[in-house]
């Protein structure tokens, strides 16, 4: 299932039509969320992590991309629900966030991977002022899609380098994590959890 996610904006892609943009849905707690396509870099099966001490519980772990040590942040413990449950289903979405001058590459374990769905800039509203059940920050905009909203994360805040290293500072300072600390969960194989 590893996928390598191209830059559509080239010219005579379906994004690069005026008003369209295309995202990537997936489902985080029973809820369908979606990220521009383009700040995806790679979709991965489950695999193997390893546990870091003293990181918020929302690290999941890190893995061996190719030599490279990458986090993993299970989206559903960020958004302050419970830990996402490992399946079959369960995929890491690998994206790039830039701030600033560093630019690092992050996992997201999701429940589901679902679909690229196209959305035209007039069926994009702003994010809701409250009665939302995560951080407001954490939503660029809400995308309606046959009647239907879907959450639009702005992933540059959601796995924001400056706060997650923060996070990880306060961590080792007091020994403890700073949120989300309520159970341990061991790195497990995909075959324990099914």
């Amino acid at each position: 299932m590893n996928q390598e996610i191209t830059d559509s904006r080239q010219p005579g892609t379906v994004s690069a039509v005026a008003g369209v943009t295309q995202y990537l849905t997936f489902l985080c707690s029973g809820e369908r969320l979606a990220v521009e396509i383009l700040d995806v870099k790679e979709l991965l099966e489950m695999t193997n992590m390893t546990r870091v001490p003293m990181t918020p519980d929302f690290i999941r772990g890190v893995i061996n991309l190719r030599g490279s040590v990458v986090p993993v942040v299970d989206l559903s413990a960020r958004l302050a629900r419970s830990p996402c449950s490992l399946t079959k289903r369960s995929s890491i979405v690998l994206v790039e966030v830039t701030q600033g001058e560093i630019t690092q590459t992050l996992g997201m374990l999701v429940d589901e991977v679902s679909e690229i769905l196209e959305i035209d800039a007039n069926h994009i509203q702003p994010p809701p002022s409250f009665g939302a059940n995560i951080r407001t920050d954490f939503i660029r905009a809400m995308g309606n899609v046959n009647g239907e909203f879907i959450i639009l994360l702005a992933i540059d805040k959601v796995l924001s380098v400056e706060e997650l290293s923060s996070l990880k500072e306060i961590a080792s300072q007091t020994g403890r994590s700073p949120e989300y600390r309520q159970e341990q969960h061991p790195a497990m194989t995909l075959q324990e959890q099914c």
